[in-house]
């Protein structure tokens, strides 16, 4: 078995037509869907389930950078909008081994200032996403 090492070559990721991939430390995917219960009373003998609505998140964690379309403004600018999101595990072409995944994400929150004397300025979001979560495995 295959295994992956995450992100060990340049992240490829865009937020809102912004390379942001050199401030990223971490990137969470999470897909899941709402789910529709079917239960009925004709003898299940236990709860059963449809897949609904996909109600997935992106959290990404930012080095944040204030100059010009760098993190804090980027996100800025975009604050209150949907916006397109790809990430793919590294900057390498987008293959089987190295796939893209594409959403829009509801920027509704951000962070900017965050930290204490010393600290480094970062901030970690979770995203709503506003369409599903497309896999391209094709260039």
């Amino acid at each position: 078995m295959a295994t992956t090492t995450l992100f060990n070559n340049p992240l490829g990721l865009t937020v809102y037509s912004g390379c942001l991939n050199r401030q990223v430390t971490a990137a969470t995917i999470n897909q899941t869907f709402d789910e529709l219960e079917t239960t009925s009373m004709g003898g299940n003998g236990a709860h059963t389930f449809v897949k609904g609505l996909e109600s997935s998140t992106v959290t990404l964690d930012f080095l944040n950078s204030y100059a010009a379309a760098e993190v804090a403004t980027t996100l800025q600018s975009a604050y209150g909008t949907t916006v397109a999101l790809t990430i793919k595990p590294t900057s390498a072409v987008i293959s089987a081994t190295n796939p893209e995944y594409q959403t829009t994400i509801l920027v509704n929150n951000l962070t900017p200032v965050s930290g204490s004397v010393g600290d480094l300025s970062t901030q970690s979001i979770t995203f709503t996403c506003n369409s599903p979560i497309v896999v391209d495995t094709t260039a």
